[in-house]
């Protein structure tokens, strides 16, 4: 090889193509996409990554394509500068675009110009205008085959079908931590007086993945015994309350155990959670001003019941007492008849039981008299008086016949003058000679 044709070589490459350097590559490649894109372009992708410089009024996003597996399958970098967000916004709130705002998951079509930076080799899509009515009407497409699917499955009514409780006094409560929802719900129950016991599920509202985390902080307060589950969310873009619209939320309350109630965005906002809900309404306050009101209805009920029961109790009390003192009255005038029929058998009856009286005093005083000559008649005393005497031994026993007195025993005489003492001589078995009879014996008279 000679020395020029080394040269070349290092100069060129083998096939005779032309060597570019960096900053002529990325120059060409503007031109080209200068000259096969001569016009903006219409592009359609979801929006990712979302970032607002407040001190350059620039918006910065990707736009993508899929998400197979976790990771998109096409990105195109996306800058949307401040001349131009004024008239992107602008359709953003009026007319057909109405209710949208751009924030990371939404679907869109937007026009702009392809432009490709050389220094840094950057593509960039100069985001001029957006197509509102892309993005809503996709919305609209998705809610329709979802709230259809539901149907389809027979979970529009589930959760409606379930028992509401009459006073839910312990409430689950789906919102994003600190947000005004949750202000506006909790003061309004607060302001009711009554005790509420409130369990908070702190959640993301919006934004990829949303959707999701409502649906475990509704499988969580589930398991937690609440009466019923509160989600709420205050008002936004119609773009911002894409979670509500999602099926994984729809199902999730379709299949709860426990009722549902939603307020969720503005007035003019109903969602599919709003559709698949026991009860829906407007806003997070109106949702707890239902929930007080149903409270309120339920203590008034209670409390009329309570003062139908004490006007009942009364009334009966009132007619217990009127009986009794019917009944009293009759009584008193039974009673008062019975004593003046008893008064007149009294006066009847009186001088005949006095007259009775009489007659029985005087015959007892007769049997006393009689009972007291026998009695004075049959005095010991006068028996000995007349010389009769009593014989005992030294225990106390009168002694009635001889052969029953051992010789030798100790005998007391009893006398009208006093005592003797003695002893029996006679042996038990002797045979005496009775003595001779007296002429009159007293019968009544002791043994001598």
């Amino acid at each position: 090889m000679h020395d020029d044709e080394v040269g070349r070589a290092a100069d060129e490459p083998p096939d005779g193509a032309p060597t570019f350097t960096v900053g002529q590559l990325n120059g060409l490649i503007r031109d080209v996409l200068a000259l096969t894109f001569p016009d903006e372009v219409w592009v359609e992708g979801e929006i990712s990554s979302l970032k607002r410089h407040d001190g350059s009024g620039h918006v910065y996003f990707q736009l993508v394509e899929g998400d197979a597996g976790g990771q998109p399958d096409a990105t195109l970098s996306v800058a949307l500068y401040k001349r131009e967000k004024a008239a992107v916004n602008h359709s953003l709130t009026t007319g057909a675009g109405a209710g949208m705002r751009m924030v990371d998951g939404v679907h869109i079509r937007i026009r702009g110009r392809l432009d490709y930076y050389p220094p840094q080799g950057r593509l960039q899509l100069r985001m001029t205008a957006i197509d509102p009515a892309f993005t809503l009407g996709r919305l609209g497409i998705e809610r329709d085959r979802v709230l259809a699917a539901l149907a389809t499955d027979g979970l529009l009514d589930r959760n409606r079908s379930l028992p509401f409780p009459t006073v839910p006094v312990h409430i689950g409560l789906v919102t994003s931590e600190g947000s005004a929802a949750q202000a506006d719900f909790l003061h309004e129950l607060e302001r009711s007086g009554f005790g509420w016991r409130v369990s908070l599920a702190a959640t993301r509202v919006q934004g990829p993945g949303a959707d999701l985390e409502v649906v475990a902080a509704l499988a969580a307060l589930a398991g937690a015994g609440v009466d019923l589950i509160a989600v709420v969310r205050g008002g936004g873009a119609r773009t911002d309350l894409m979670t509500f619209d999602s099926e994984h939320v729809a199902r999730a309350i379709a299949h709860l155990s426990v009722p549902v109630v939603t307020g969720i965005g503005h007035e003019i906002d109903t969602s599919v959670a709003d559709l698949v809900a026991a009860l829906a309404h407007k806003t997070p306050t109106a949702c707890a001003a239902d929930l007080v009101d149903r409270a309120r209805t339920s203590h008034d009920r209670a409390t009329r019941a309570w003062a139908g029961i004490a006007e009942a109790a009364a009334a009966q009390l009132t007619r217990a007492d009127q009986r009794t003192l019917d009944r009293g009255h009759r009584i008193a005038a039974r009673t008062r008849g019975r004593l003046a029929l008893a008064a007149g058998l009294l006066d009847d009856r009186g001088p005949r039981l006095a007259r009775a009286a009489r007659l029985h005093l005087v015959a007892c005083g007769n049997r006393l008299d009689t009972a007291e000559a026998r009695a004075t008649a049959l005095d010991p005393a006068r028996a000995l008086a007349r010389g009769w005497s009593i014989t005992r031994t030294a225990d106390g026993r009168i002694v009635r016949d001889p052969a029953q007195v051992a010789e030798g025993t100790a005998l007391v005489t009893t006398v009208a003058g006093g005592e003797l003492h003695s002893r029996a001589t006679v042996p038990p078995t002797a045979t005496r000679t009775p003595d001779p009879a007296p002429a009159a014996k007293d019968p009544d008279a002791p043994d001598r």
